[in-house]
């Protein structure tokens, strides 16, 4: 082979390594790809509204819940025995957590899909976890200024720090009595199912999502095999059984579903 053959050669493989390059820095920065993006890209969605047709997606079937039951939930919510906690004449769900927390992150994902069961959010804006924490970058939305309304729940949301770790929002004399109760470390996230259970940190491993965009998680949450799936809507299905355990299953078309009774066995809490 002479000189010149072997030369184009050269450029041929170079071209095709330089084309495969572009393509892969495309793809990763693409927030519709299935693959882990680039982190300036999605720093730029941080409080952005998020879409209807994402908050759309989040609205998983009862068909997909009953397939998945409690799926990847490793750390569930704990039953415990107190005075119903109440807001507003109804069973109040509190949630006590940080824009910055990874933790914070996964777990705010299944617990829409879980209150959307019962009411209806707006406002909701995008958010990631901070990027220096571990598991940098997690997709997640705020509750900070959305507005969440039901007539079966009241729900009560606290960010108690911004996504730079600034003060945020301050817990109430109460909230603070009753976080410092149940959760004396200060570890967040902490969620209070009317006082019927409560949730310590995360249901599941941020692991699971970090890096990726929102919208290749939300369109595989009807995938029942997908680890997407299997973590996000199993944190949804846990939560939406412990409201119904606060609801004491109202309303049916809810609590009446077959995963939630097997949830509850499986957890040893009573079932309808």
């Amino acid at each position: 082979m002479n000189k010149k053959s072997i030369y184009f050669i050269v450029i041929i493989l170079a071209a095709l390594i330089f084309a495969f390059l572009i393509y892969s820095q495309v793809i990763n920065s693409n927030p519709n790809s299935g693959t882990k993006t680039l982190s300036g890209q999605m720093q730029s969605y941080i409080n952005a509204p998020v879409p209807q047709s994402l908050i759309n997606e989040l609205n998983v079937p009862s068909s997909v819940s009953n397939k998945i039951g409690i799926g990847a939930v490793s750390n569930p919510p704990k039953k415990i025995n107190a005075t119903p906690l109440m807001g507003n004449g109804l069973p109040e769900i509190l949630y006590v957590g940080a824009d910055y927390c990874p933790y914070c992150a996964v777990t705010r994902w299944g617990m829409i899909i879980a209150l959307m069961r019962f009411g209806t959010f707006s406002n909701l804006h995008y958010m990631l976890s901070n990027s220096s924490d571990v598991y940098p970058n997690t997709p997640t939305f705020t509750f900070y200024n959305s507005t969440y309304s039901s007539n079966v729940i009241d729900f009560v949301a606290v960010e108690t720090q911004q996504n730079n770790y600034k003060p945020l929002q301050q817990l109430t004399a109460q909230q603070q009595a009753l976080f410092s109760a149940y959760d004396p470390s200060g570890g967040i996230p902490f969620v209070d199912f009317g006082n019927v259970s409560i949730q310590l940190g995360a249901p599941t491993l941020p692991s699971l999502i970090d890096g990726y965009a929102w919208d290749p998680i939300a369109a595989n949450l009807t995938n029942p095999s997908s680890a997407f799936s299997q973590a996000i809507v199993g944190t949804a299905d846990v939560y939406t059984a412990e409201i119904c355990l606060a609801t004491n299953f109202t309303p049916s078309s809810v609590c009446s579903q077959g995963y939630i009774s097997s949830i509850l066995n499986s957890l040893g809490q009573k079932g309808a």
